[in-house]
């Protein structure tokens, strides 16, 4: 009996466990729209979009803090995903610009300009932060040595660029991502070798203040 009892049980457990994943991912989906519409939005709003009850959102995740957090550390593994693609392309300029393609499709950097200073970065996004500075500054000097990429512009120059793109919004999502698509053409073609920038680079650390919690 304990065989059979066993034996039933056990087409339940992938049931369960994928409902937990289709759970974790309309929980994802929906505190993305959430928040970067409002990222004061009470952790409820998450539940109600999603169509999972509180109580199940909680299972998952223990506050907002933890929600934000995890919406983070997705978006910056997803840059790091494309950045990685970008290095095995044996054309450093191709790879550089691909990559500044998906990651503005992506919408990753909606996230870093919305959400941050609402919650605070742990040990565990360490990793990941560091392999993002990693693959950026090495797409940037293979982009360098293709000889395409102007000689003044530097990682963090092109963080600005994915963040100016991801300000880009409009009702229609559709319409939204076609004028990214060409704002990011436009400044693609200044990164081309040219004349000298105006003004200082970006030094490291800048924008650090931006991750400190606010209030």
């Amino acid at each position: 009996m304990a065989h059979q009892t066993e034996t039933a049980d056990q087409p339940r457990l992938p049931g369960r466990k994928a409902q937990a994943a289709r759970n974790d991912g309309l929980i994802l989906d929906a505190a993305r729209g959430v928040f970067l519409d409002d990222p004061n939005a009470p952790i409820a709003a998450v539940a109600e979009r999603a169509g999972v009850g509180i109580s199940a959102l909680y299972r998952r995740y223990p506050s907002k803090e933890v929600l934000l957090r995890t919406l983070c550390h997705q978006g910056l593994r997803r840059f790091n995903a494309e950045a990685d693609v970008a290095l095995a392309d044996p054309d450093g300029w191709h790879g550089f610009v691909g990559f500044l393609e998906r990651v503005v499709e992506a919408d990753v950097h909606s996230l870093t300009v919305r959400l941050a200073g609402t919650f605070t970065p742990d040990e565990s996004m360490l990793p990941d932060v560091v392999h993002s500075g990693e693959v950026g500054a090495e797409l940037v000097r293979r982009a360098h040595a293709s000889g395409r990429l102007r000689a003044d512009v530097d990682a963090l120059d092109v963080g600005l660029i994915l963040e100016a793109c991801s300000a880009i919004t409009m009702p229609d999502p559709v319409r939204t991502a076609e004028l990214r698509r060409r704002v990011l053409a436009l400044m693609v073609d200044g990164l081309a070798c040219g004349g000298e920038l105006p003004g200082p680079r970006p030094v490291s650390g800048e924008f650090a203040w931006r991750w400190e919690r606010k209030g």
